[in-house]
């Protein structure tokens, strides 16, 4: 698994002899340290964790899946309510890679880490000092100030607990600043000794809150008198005086630098790889990282792994990714990703500032040192920057990941990172990720005017006055292709799901009859939940823009529905509003994209034709709440490039399964039979398209009118159906408005956690191939490649649709006693994953 005993040598053997240093803790503690000297006056030894990706080359699968346990551990102690609202904040640099995956573990998590590198115009949130370091002055710079402010646990990683003075100073200095209740310590050893064991307790009770730790293994150092200084010798007679050179040759015992390369260097061997990095996604957590950041990296992953794999050379069979300081995170899951889908033995490690004496023995953790100078021009000035344990390691090719800061002349000098690389290993790569500004580099011209909204008949079967879509005709443009076809492309990363469009689904006369049978049946239930949805976005919208109804003063919103499934219900909202008080709502359409957020354009007419806090996003269900993220995320980077506030990204839905909003009409999961066709109950208008030669900057997205299947339409039947049932539903509806206004509405976050634990427990690993809810499942069914539908065992009537079109594809239906949905739809991945767990176990779907 790890690198801590070579050849029957545990890796910290050289140390403990000589200094007399005990690592106390079992098997279990030496698997995963060794040890080795630091060159600091501070302190002598040095913990070298194996599964860190610091020091020690590992596989990325297993750093990976060591961080992710503790953040799943992390998410069991909490509980789901409170790992909701839990924030994760790492240390730099050592941990910066550790905590991001831990925040994956937990969740919903946002995540945040301190950082050396000062940046211009992000003002400090906090800092504080870490004592025994070489470089000690920590900043905490999120882009939004309030990632710190709530009440909700803070989570606080590091890779090792020792003291336990970082992290204490850490809190005390954040409590007094943003004060709350709970704060969860992670770290893979806890190493503190029995006198340190007890402060934790007594600094809880000091603060007031609760202070739980959490960790991989545990033990405790051992440490001779006069260790620092028999440490410092040690280091004086095995480390080589300093030559003016770099390197990581080895000589004797130690392994000693060998003279820089000097004077014009081959170009040959160093090869510039283009990741296409997703434009505006942060490196990392520097300045925050959402979930949605997440979903946005995850499905970027693929197609830079595939140009990665791409441009190794043919016979390359040892592959290193090398991050760089800070940068851990992004070179990590390229590194994973690249070990799922390359026939390569890949390993992963970063560049760090800490210098540590190399000794080529078994006994020893650190066998080689390359050094080099600082080539991202540090706040601390100039100096010297390390990569252990990668020369003389027999690395076919080596992947240097850097951010842009870091991509200047030094990095390419004759003594600098490539060339000492170059010098170890036949092939070099560098990739380079774009680091992330809070402020915007570059703000596009506001385009003179923007298209008025495309209305029916022209564009849709619905009535001009119910729906106007912001978005451009595309109806001329072939896009439709194979589902396979499609479906492989977007799981390779060749192309986005927004890029084309599924082949039209015609149904059979059987499902046609079970459409209309649903309709009749669950027509009331969606009147009840229309007609509650709406009352509690008229009695909760924060402005006071009224109109008179009655002689009774009410709000106005602007329903905007997210095309296109909450167009259905945007028009039902619409409809209600008029029904029970005699208002006119405005409604629009618009596209919003997951991994590629809402369309700006649409939000710059809307600024320009109503004000933003009049606006109301509707959809029609939630199912793990991934575009509730994106459209949060989206909206705050419009409101940065735009200088436009006042749009709330909170979203209204008919119904929330997965508990992912505090407005709805209900959290059941229902049938709700627009979900059960495509355009032919939603004005026959497409899914939308983002295609960059189809859709330019200054253009909504697109979409298309199926005007050719107008003979089989049933969207203003649905409409006509439901809205007939209002009068029969309204006492109800009072009702229900009225509890769901006055209880407890916040989101748990509960589907979220169910899609990650069905994407684990069914070998996936991937939650963008989980669509829970009945509403996700039948689009599973009509427009991607389905593997299987689990069904809530007992569920009635409200699958039969999908039980005939599961049949009719040729799926398994697997009923499921425990399942907090009616079912769950889960797409055929294409690759075969490898283990995300510290068990390094491999796991084939």
């Amino acid at each position: 698994m790890n690198n801590a005993v070579n050849n029957g040598v545990w890796s910290g053997s050289w140390v403990a002899e000589r200094l007399g240093v005990e690592l106390v803790g079992g098997e279990e503690l030496t698997d995963l340290l060794g040890l080795a000297l630091r060159r600091n006056p501070k302190r002598a030894h040095l913990l070298v964790s194996n599964v860190l990706g610091k020091h020690v080359p590992q596989s990325p699968s297993v750093v990976y899946g060591y961080g992710f346990a503790l953040g799943r551990r992390v998410r069991d102690l909490l509980g789901a309510e409170e790992a909701a609202a839990a924030v994760v904040l790492g240390y730099a640099e050592t941990a910066t890679g550790l905590g991001h995956s831990v925040a994956d573990g937990v969740g919903a998590a946002p995540y945040l880490h301190s950082t050396r590198r000062p940046v211009a115009g992000v003002p400090q949130a906090g800092g504080f000092e870490e004592s025994h370091s070489h470089a000690t002055s920590h900043l905490l710079l999120p882009e939004d100030p309030a990632l710190l402010v709530g009440d909700g646990p803070l989570v606080l990683v590091d890779d090792e607990f020792s003291t336990g003075n970082t992290i204490l100073n850490t809190i005390r200095d954040l409590h007094e600043r943003y004060p709350r209740g709970r704060y969860v310590v992670v770290a893979l050893v806890d190493m503190r000794s029995e006198a340190d064991a007890g402060r934790l307790d007594g600094f809880a009770k000091e603060i007031g809150a609760r202070v739980d730790l959490v960790a991989a293994a545990s033990g405790t150092v051992r440490l001779p008198e006069g260790v620092l200084e028999k440490g410092q010798d040690l280091v004086a007679r095995h480390e080589v005086p300093h030559l003016g050179a770099r390197g990581g040759d080895i000589c004797g015992s130690a392994a000693w630098a060998r003279p820089a390369p000097t004077g014009p260097q081959p170009k040959n061997n160093i090869t510039r790889v283009e990741l296409c990095w997703p434009r505006g996604l942060p490196d990392g957590g520097r300045h925050g990282f959402t979930p949605t950041h997440r979903i946005r990296l995850e499905n970027a992953l693929p197609a830079m792994a595939a140009r990665l794999a791409e441009a190794l050379p043919q016979d390359a069979r040892r592959v290193h990714i090398l991050g760089f300081e800070e940068l851990m995170y992004a070179p990590l899951r390229l590194a994973r990703e690249l070990e799922q889908v390359a026939d390569v033995e890949v390993r992963y490690s970063t560049t760090t500032r800490s210098p540590v004496l190399a000794v080529d023995d078994p006994g020893y953790a650190i066998r080689s040192r390359l050094a080099f100078p600082a080539h991202d021009d540090p706040a601390d000035g100039p100096g010297e920057r390390y990569a252990y344990n990668v020369a003389g390691a027999g690395f076919d090719a080596v992947v240097a990941v850097v951010d842009s800061v870091a991509d200047t002349p030094g990095l390419h000098a004759p003594d600098g990172l490539l060339a000492q690389l170059a010098a170890h290993t036949p092939r070099v790569l560098l990739a380079v990720v774009p680091s992330y500004a809070p402020a915007p580099l570059y703000v596009p011209e506001r385009p003179a005017m923007l298209p008025e909204p495309l209305r029916g008949p022209a564009f849709s079967s619905y009535a001009p006055e119910e729906v106007g879509w912001l978005l451009q005709d595309l109806s001329d443009v072939t896009l439709e292709a194979p589902t396979e076809e499609r479906e492989e492309a977007i799981q390779s990363g060749g192309a986005h799901y927004a890029e084309s469009l599924p082949v039209e689904y015609q149904p059979s006369e059987q499902y046609q009859e079970l459409f209309q049978a649903a309709l009749e049946a669950s027509a009331a239930r969606i009147a009840q939940a229309v007609g509650a949805v709406t009352e509690i976005v008229l009695a909760e919208l924060p402005h006071s823009r009224l109109r008179s109804s009655g002689g009774t003063p009410m709000p106005r919103p602007v329903l905007v529905s997210l095309a296109r499934a909450g167009t259905p219900v945007g028009v039902l909202m619409r409809r209600w509003a008029q029904f029970r008080h005699g208002l006119d709502l405005p409604h629009y359409a618009v596209s919003i994209v997951r991994g590629r957020g809402i369309d700006a354009n649409a939000l710059r007419w809307l600024a320009e034709h109503h004000a933003p806090s009049d606006v109301v996003f509707v959809d029609g269900w939630t199912g793990k709440g991934a575009i509730t993220r994106e459209l949060a995320d989206a909206i705050k980077e419009f409101e940065a490039s735009e200088g436009v506030t006042g749009f709330d990204p909170e979203i209204a839905v008919l119904a929330d399964p997965g508990s992912c909003v505090r407005t709805y009409g209900t959290r059941e999961d229902f049938l709700i039979p627009s979900a059960c066709l495509n355009s032919t109950v939603s004005g026959l208008i497409s899914r939308t398209v983002l295609r960059a030669d189809l859709v330019g900057p200054d253009d909504f997205h697109g979409a298309k009118f199926y005007r050719e299947l107008a003979g089989a339409d049933v969207s203003v039947d649905f409409l006509d159906a439901v809205a007939a049932r209002f009068p029969e539903v309204a006492d109800a509806v009072d009702a229900q408005a009225k509890e769901l206004l006055s209880g407890d509405r916040a989101p748990t976050w509960e589907g979220w956690a169910a899609v990650e634990r069905i994407s684990e427990e069914y070998g996936i690993h991937d939650v963008n191939l989980v669509k829970p809810g009945v509403g996700e499942t039948t689009r599973v069914l009509l427009r991607r490649v389905p593997w299987k539908i689990l069904a809530r065992a007992g569920a009635g009537a409200d699958l039969d649709h999908v039980r005939l079109l599961a049949e009719q594809r040729g799926v398994p239906v697997e009923e499921v006693a425990e399942l907090p949905y009616t079912c769950v739809g889960l797409i055929h991945p294409r690759y075969t994953r490898g283990a995300t767990g510290a068990d390094g176990k491999a796991v084939t779907v």
